[in-house]
């Protein structure tokens, strides 16, 4: 009884978080809205006695990934009035993908009141069993080319991410090495006398 209360309760809260994620004008808003997604999902990975994922979700999504956006989004100056011209341009498309996702989740609600055997609720892991030891046997041997093939996609993400924000745009200030390193003192600092006839520079 007690699972069920805070599976509804965790699950309310992502659905108001995701609806924020794309309702919110601002995008750090939506940034930190999909953070308190993340962190309403691992509850549910939790009750769902799969420690590890929930932990990875909270470290590597809210930790890192997280802080990659809201850094992307800072740097890449969005013209955040532009992007709201053709907001309602996709608002036709995101009804027909709302409702085939609600008509997915009545789909999935009318099989568990079949009380079909495949869809009963799982026995409790017996005490000892490791879900990150069966986790990591089966994704470093079975699926090891598709998770080293996920970080290759991430690390040109990060070019990618680093090759925007270097781009040439009116009023960046871009700083000249050599320039710097051949100023002359005698062009920037100039010594004047004052009143008192101490001399200062400026």
């Amino acid at each position: 009884m007690v699972t069920t209360l805070l599976f509804y309760a965790f699950a309310s809260v992502l659905i108001i978080a995701a609806v924020g994620v794309i309702a919110s004008k601002n995008p750090v808003h939506s940034a930190l809205f999909l953070v308190l997604a993340f962190f309403e999902s691992a509850m549910l990975w939790l009750l769902m006695e799969a420690e590890f994922l929930a932990v990875v979700l909270v470290l590597v999504y809210v930790g890192a990934v997280m802080v990659l956006f809201l850094f992307v989004v800072m740097m890449l100056d969005i013209n955040v009035e532009r992007m709201r011209d053709g907001y309602t341009r996709y608002l036709p498309l995101g009804l027909v993908v709302a409702l085939v996702v609600i008509l997915e989740i009545g789909h999935v609600i009318w099989y568990r009141s079949q009380n079909l055997p495949f869809l009963t609720v799982p026995e409790p892991n017996p005490e000892g069993y490791s879900n990150t030891r069966e986790l990591g046997s089966v994704l470093y041997t079975e699926y090891v080319y598709a998770f080293e093939l996920a970080s290759v996609v991430l690390l040109l993400a990060i070019v990618a991410a680093i090759t925007l924000t270097m781009r040439k745009r009116p009023g960046l200030k871009v700083q000249d090495v050599a320039k710097q390193v051949a100023v002359n003192r005698d062009d920037r600092v100039r010594l004047v006398k004052d009143d008192a006839g101490t001399e200062t520079e400026t």
